[in-house]
């Protein structure tokens, strides 16, 4: 355990209960930055009431019976009664050097869960829009850093590849002739294949009967309309995986469960939810009606199972999926990536999946609600026509951005390095501003910004660590092979040995809060630090054991800036 926070909360945690009794152990020790001190506790401000004192004379207790010798240089109570906590040079020291010869640096290795993780979630036969970024880089960021915590990550790409327009859709890619050109582009511009249907099924009144027959046909299973239908969706898997690649996302064919997956249970989840009493017969619709859940005019709102017409609707799919992930996938942990609309929709289909006993108490499924990206007139960001903004186009403008940015902030860089870290740049700084905020909150698409050499992006971060090399590459020695006690003499050393020193920690609350941007903001706060170090403390100049000691310090600073943007799905070019 080398995070500072994590060793003092347990000491502090520790004295409360030496000095009021063990039943107040877990009485809020918990520890933050301060200005006055490393680390501050307030624990004495809402103890104070339980044990009838004065704040300062429980900190007073508290601090009596505080076990710190070998960790703090300094322990002082200030106003009201807090407690400051400044650490030793020497304990930093050794914790860092700890850290840097531990395999995975300071980075928990958590007791396993098996996670399924739903995101990204693309439509067949049409084209990913900047609607689809977001669940997409936060729900792949998010599955890499569980997994990097050692659990069991089940992605689940929920695609929408079942349902009423695949009829016409069946129809047009027999009217074009299969292996066709104008077949194959759905592999590249799905969304011309979609639209030109679309106008046929409004404007031609055989083919639109032609469309319904086959939706009849494809339900009830026919073999001909399926291997058709499949042909369209592996034609779109194509462009989804091509999108996939260029964006750095680990999802593949493997992970694909879209709504088609549960057709044989629909049936069974409707029988059983009526046969429960969960469901009841309204205007011919099979549905739930929830307690405290209303619509206009305060009529109860129905989470609809079956319809009218016999035909099942998300509600139905997503039991089923619920069911799925928890009876065969065995889940113990549920994350859902999805926009934040779609809220109160989740909300009913875990309380009905809750109250049919298919989701156990033990199971608390998360909504990681995904806020929407805006242009900068701060509305909804599409084309200047009105249309949703393909995704294509948009990582085609990031890369071009990144290009003329390299361009002008690096002529002197050759031809071929410079093609070759667009790509790498560019991706990068789009993944980063959708990480870098709150997943729930909007943020303005603005590409001149995120490519940015300084600031809070990910082409400032990529630059830190391609600093960091560039020293080993002057030193003769590789990172990998630094192995020294840390020495702290300068505060330049001290402020970010602290730093490194909390990494495993942020990625650990990542895991547990889903919270991407925290990783973020702990990369760009680091990369911050370590310049200050650079600055302040020759590396390659410093006598022999003080060079070894902060080459160490450049080692773990360059491993948790690379495992960092990693996690994140960001690559770290060698050169910048």
């Amino acid at each position: 355990m080398w995070s500072p926070s994590a060793v003092l909360t347990s000491k502090v945690s520790d004295a409360i209960a030496d000095a009021f009794g063990d039943d107040l152990r877990g009485a809020d020790p918990v520890l933050r930055p301060s200005q006055f001190a490393d680390l501050q506790s307030n624990a004495a401000l809402p103890l104070a009431k339980r044990v009838g004192m004065a704040p300062r004379d429980v900190a007073q207790r508290i601090v009596e019976h505080l076990r710190v010798d070998d960790v703090c240089a300094k322990v002082e109570i200030s106003g009201p009664g807090f407690i400051n906590l400044t650490l030793s040079d020497d304990w930093i020291a050794r914790q860092v050097s700890s850290a840097a010869t531990d395999a995975r640096h300071g980075v928990p290795q958590e007791e396993p869960q098996r996670v399924v993780i739903d995101y990204s979630a693309p439509n067949v036969a049409k084209e990913m829009h900047v609607g689809h970024l977001r669940t997409t880089v936060v729900g792949d960021a998010l599955a890499r850093v569980l997994e990097y915590l050692g659990h069991t990550v089940i992605r689940q790409n929920h695609i929408g590849d079942w349902g009423t327009p695949f009829g016409m859709l069946i129809e047009h890619l027999l009217d074009v002739g299969e292996g066709s050109e104008e077949a194959r582009a759905v592999e590249t511009d799905p969304n011309a294949f979609y639209q030109t249907a679309r106008v046929k099924f409004d404007t031609d009144p055989s083919f639109a009967t032609r469309s319904r027959s086959r939706v009849v046909a494809l339900q009830a299973g026919d073999s001909e309309t399926l291997r058709l239908w499949d042909e369209l969706v592996e034609l779109s898997k194509h462009y989804f995986n091509a999108i996939y690649s260029r964006l750095g996302i680990t999802l593949t064919d493997a992970d694909l469960a879209g709504e088609s997956t549960y057709n044989h249970d629909l049936g069974r989840v409707c029988e059983e939810l009526e046969a429960s009493g969960i469901a009841t017969m309204s205007d011919g619709a099979l549905c739930v009606f929830l307690e405290g859940y209303t619509g206009r005019e305060g009529k109860p709102l129905p989470l609809i199972i079956r319809k009218s017409d016999g035909g099942y609707g998300y509600g139905t799919t997503d039991l089923a999926a619920v069911r799925h992930r928890v009876r065969t996938l065995h889940a113990e942990r549920l994350i859902y990536v999805i926009g934040a609309p779609q809220s109160l929709h989740l909300n009913m289909v875990w309380e009905t999946a809750r109250k049919a006993g298919w989701l156990p108490p033990d199971i608390t499924p998360v909504h990681v609600q995904i806020g929407n990206v805006l242009g900068e007139d701060r509305k909804i960001l599409k084309t200047r026509s009105g249309a949703p903004l393909r995704l294509m186009a948009l990582l085609d403008e990031a890369v071009a951005t990144a290009r003329a940015a390299i361009d002008q902030d690096r002529p002197e860089v050759d031809e071929a390095t410079r093609a070759a870290l667009a790509p790498k740049v560019g991706i990068g700084a789009v993944k980063y501003a959708d990480l870098s905020v709150g997943h729930d909150s909007e943020y303005v698409f603005d590409l001149e910004r995120m490519v940015a050499l300084n600031g809070n992006t990910s082409r400032y971060l990529q630059y830190a660590a391609a600093r960091i090399r560039s020293i080993f590459r002057g030193s003769g020695t590789g990172a990998d092979d630094v192995i020294a006690q840390v020495k702290i003499v300068e505060p330049g050393e001290r402020a970010l040995a602290l730093k490194l020193l909390s990494f495993g920690e942020v990625v650990s609350e990542v895991g547990s809060e889903l919270e991407p941007h925290r990783l973020c903001t702990y990369l760009f706060d680091l990369a911050q630090t370590f310049s200050v170090f650079y600055e302040q403390c020759p590396v390659l100049k410093a006598e022999p054991q003080l060079r070894t000691s902060r080459l160490a310090l450049c080692a773990l600073s360059m491993h948790a800036l690379v495992t960092g943007l990693d996690l994140l799905g960001i690559e770290s070019p060698e050169t910048m």
